[in-house]
């Protein structure tokens, strides 16, 4: 792909609302497999995440650093969290009703059951975005739906959605986010930009939540992308434009140290 295109907003958010609203979902079969571990020891949590992107010249993504507070701290992630089985379904239709365009009238097309789990995620991603960063949902333009990632870290799935945030500049963190990290969405193009983490972590921590030694990764000035965010990211890519992980990536190897208080948080 010619990368000057990515100038181009409305092309590009005509492309992404074409590919998303064709790309295959798996939002009904994973609430499907949550829903049936309830009744056995299989208990898995489900959170909406969003994935936002901002237009000032060129397309940014506009992710939160984990503060020292909370769990996985420092770790680069989509604003986001647990799905409120109360209040989300309440707030559902008000969500549905404000967020009018294409991207909704693509996951209307799709059949019921899955347009409802793609629009009670996307109310759960908004009303965490906006508890944690004061992300207002009348801003965000729905974009469409992304592969479910299952979290061994937390026994959780993230059902990830894409948003175009319009000129919302006045972000306002929460004691949940450190900061808000921008990526430009052409330095994932740029090959040099990834990598291969290897983590340094106590052994009971790499024990408990089965992680892998190694990652791929993408490094942009000193914050680094890995794990659930790196999937959620080039799943969105590729899908879109087209871009796979480049074979070269483990060229460059990066050291991530994970503390004993990953899971938990409260280092200060």
């Amino acid at each position: 792909m010619d990368i000057s295109m990515l100038s181009q907003r409305d092309d590009v958010l005509n492309l992404i609302v074409e590919r998303l609203g064709r790309a295959p979902v798996d939002f009904s079969e994973k609430m499907s497999l949550i829903e049936a571990g309830k009744k056995g020891d299989r208990t898995r949590a489900a959170a909406g995440v969003l994935l936002p992107l901002s237009f000032e010249g060129e397309f940014v993504l506009q992710l939160i650093k984990r503060s020292s507070g909370v769990s996985q701290p420092g770790d680069i992630s989509c604003p986001g969290g647990m799905l409120n089985t109360f209040l989300d379904p309440l707030l559902r239709p008000f969500v549905v009703h404000i967020l009018r365009g294409n991207a909704l009238k693509c996951a209307g097309k799709r059949e019921r059951t899955a347009f409802r789990n793609i629009t009670l995620f996307l109310t759960s991603a908004l009303r965490e975005s906006w508890e944690e960063v004061r992300l207002n949902p009348l801003r965000v333009v729905f974009l469409g739906p992304l592969p479910c990632r299952d979290l061994t870290s937390s026994k959780r799935t993230i059902f990830p959605l894409a948003g175009y945030v319009k000129n919302e500049r006045r972000f306002r963190p929460n004691r949940e986010v450190e900061k808000i990290v921008e990526i430009p969405l052409r330095a994932f193009w740029e090959d040099e930009n990834y990598g291969l983490c290897i983590l340094d972590a106590p052994g009971e921590i790499m024990e408990r939540i089965d992680l892998k030694r190694d990652y791929p990764c993408f490094m942009y000035h000193d914050e680094m992308l890995w794990g659930a965010t790196f999937s959620v990211v080039m799943n969105f890519l590729q899908i879109v434009f087209d871009l796979k992980l480049p074979e070269s990536y483990s060229k460059r190897v990066v050291k991530k140290k994970l503390y004993s208080d990953y899971l938990t948080g409260g280092r200060k």
